[in-house]
């Protein structure tokens, strides 16, 4: 009679063989066509960088939406702008899928209407137990293909790219959001306006700030006494 154990020993090895083997063969699959690239708005050749560290379901990075869409059209032809993920998932559970949908977005060249929609419905899909149904419906309105946008949702790719961008927000010592370097150095923000001021003295220290448009005076008006970056927003 053969060795019992001898038997059930090879049955074990073709059996964690075969996983190995379809795990790679799935992780290929729902790989392909997955392109990373750089979220980018403004100059991408200009001398003054700003990155922004942020998180689709933290409230505070919605409310900075409107200071940062004045900035760029106030000063985009002298700044690189890049956007980064770090999600705070011990406050906000839907951020990290919240992260992977933009990148799958981007993937089809939708990054910032994704982008977008995350931020303009966060009250919405931040509540629900089950967000994905809401991000298949903007994935919808912004007319990505929906089978590649499933198959590109579970990429190792697109995973490993959020969480390389939390732990260097890490590394920088970043413990909120939003959160920003500006041409490489933290940035400490205690207004908006305060913000604003530090942005356009980099791109030319001689600027007059004083003509802040009224969107972002009510927002000044609003938060001038809050701290943008704390973790308790």
């Amino acid at each position: 009679m053969k060795n019992p154990w001898l038997i059930i020993g090879v049955i074990l090895f073709v059996l964690i063989g075969g996983s190995v083997w379809y795990a790679t063969v799935v992780s290929k699959f729902n790989n392909e066509g997955v392109v990373l690239t750089k979220h980018l708005k403004g100059n991408p050749e200009a001398t003054v960088t700003l990155t922004e560290y942020s998180d689709f379901q933290c409230p505070a990075c919605a409310q900075f939406e409107p200071v940062m869409a004045e900035l760029l059209a106030k000063y985009g032809d002298s700044i690189s702008f890049e956007y980064k993920h770090f999600p705070l998932i011990q406050l906000h559970p839907n951020a990290l899928l919240a992260a992977k949908v933009s990148e799958v977005a981007g993937v089809q060249n939708k990054f910032w209407e994704m982008h977008d929609k995350l931020f303009e419905n966060q009250d919405i899909w931040s509540k629900s137990p089950t967000p994905n149904k809401y991000f298949i419906q903007y994935a919808e309105e912004i007319g990505l293909d929906l089978k590649l946008f499933n198959q590109h949702l579970r990429s190792s790719l697109i995973r490993d790219k959020v969480e390389t961008e939390y732990k260097e927000a890490l590394q920088l010592g970043f413990t909120g959001t939003p959160s920003f370097l500006l041409n490489g150095q933290k940035m400490n923000i205690a207004t908006y306006q305060g913000f604003i001021e530090q942005v356009g003295n980099a791109v030319n220290p001689k600027i007059n700030l004083n003509g802040i448009t009224k969107a972002t005076e009510k927002l000044v008006e609003e938060e001038e006494a809050k701290d943008v970056a704390s973790t308790t927003n």
